[in-house]
């Protein structure tokens, strides 16, 4: 059995069914902050906000659009907005990549005769409708209009139809990895939406509950970095991934040259160039 990641004494399978999601606590309030905001006593009980992770991993051929992920090392898509209803699900995504990257995803995602939803059919005929808002050479925004129907649903339909209400969602897509982050208040247990998930999960898509946490920073660094070119993404992957920015460092700027076949100057001057816009935006939007 797996560890759970948010307790060491009990099994994966016991904690997504048994970990609570929230906590509720008091808190007293003067008469003038009850006046001022025309609270009830009722109401001084708030529920803490929790956050956890879906990802469906998709093996090779399970579908057409997470193949242009897995082989374009450059593409990822995230999400800035999603709201779902018991019928439709509208959002604004983001994609970036090289040229040669976008035009293949352009010709897979905006194809209004297929799902980009669905895992667990192949194809359906629920209706949908995209539109592209800005399109650039390295980037695209696209706002899509979805239809849920029968057999056909996507994850934030199996979460919302538990929950209810209160949840907020964030998704990315890169690799084979399409990942559903997940906030909402209450108490409720992941443990049956997950096994809804996963009983209807088509061949060669799996899935795993990546963490189960307190809320965090959600998507502020997207926010800074939407803008980034390719070219700096891979280089501050590049760094990440071999342990640039550990201490002691396990790799200098020359090493990241050579691993990515690059000159050493031109990778020093993303990577600073990189770093300068992330403190630089982070002051501005987040300070």
């Amino acid at each position: 059995m797996k560890s759970c990641l948010a307790c060491a004494n009990c099994t994966f399978d016991e904690a997504r069914h048994n970990l609570p999601l929230a906590f509720v606590y008091s808190s007293t309030l003067s008469a003038q902050q009850l006046a001022k905001t025309k609270m009830t006593a009722a109401s001084t009980a708030t529920e803490e906000t929790r956050e956890f992770e879906f990802v469906l991993k998709f093996e090779p051929g399970a579908d057409k659009l997470m193949d242009v992920f897995r082989q374009y090392d450059s593409l990822s898509l995230w999400s800035s907005a999603i709201f779902v209803s018991n019928t439709h699900m509208w959002r604004l995504d983001h994609a970036k990549g090289t040229d040669e990257a976008l035009s293949a995803f352009d010709n897979i995602f905006l194809d209004d005769t297929r799902c980009n939803e669905c895992f667990d059919v192949n194809q359906c005929e629920t209706g949908r409708t995209y539109y592209v808002l800005d399109r650039r050479e390295t980037s695209r925004t696209i706002y899509t209009l979805r239809h849920e129907i029968e057999a056909c649903r996507s994850v934030p339909y199996f979460i919302l139809n538990h929950v209810e209400k209160g949840v907020v969602f964030e998704s990315r897509r890169v690799g084979n990895e399409y990942r559903w982050r997940v906030l909402f208040p209450g108490g409720h247990s992941i443990g049956d939406v997950y096994d809804s998930i996963e009983s209807h999960l088509r061949d060669g898509v799996s899935l795993s509950l990546s963490h189960i946490s307190s809320a965090g920073n959600w998507k502020a660094t997207e926010r800074i970095i939407s803008d980034f070119s390719p070219e700096h993404w891979q280089v501050l992957q590049a760094a990440v991934t071999h342990g640039y920015y550990e201490r002691p460092r396990e790799v200098s700027v020359s090493d990241l040259a050579s691993i990515l076949d690059e000159p050493r100057s031109t990778v020093q001057y993303r990577l600073r160039t990189a770093e300068d816009r992330i403190v630089s935006q982070f002051v501005q939007q987040t300070l």
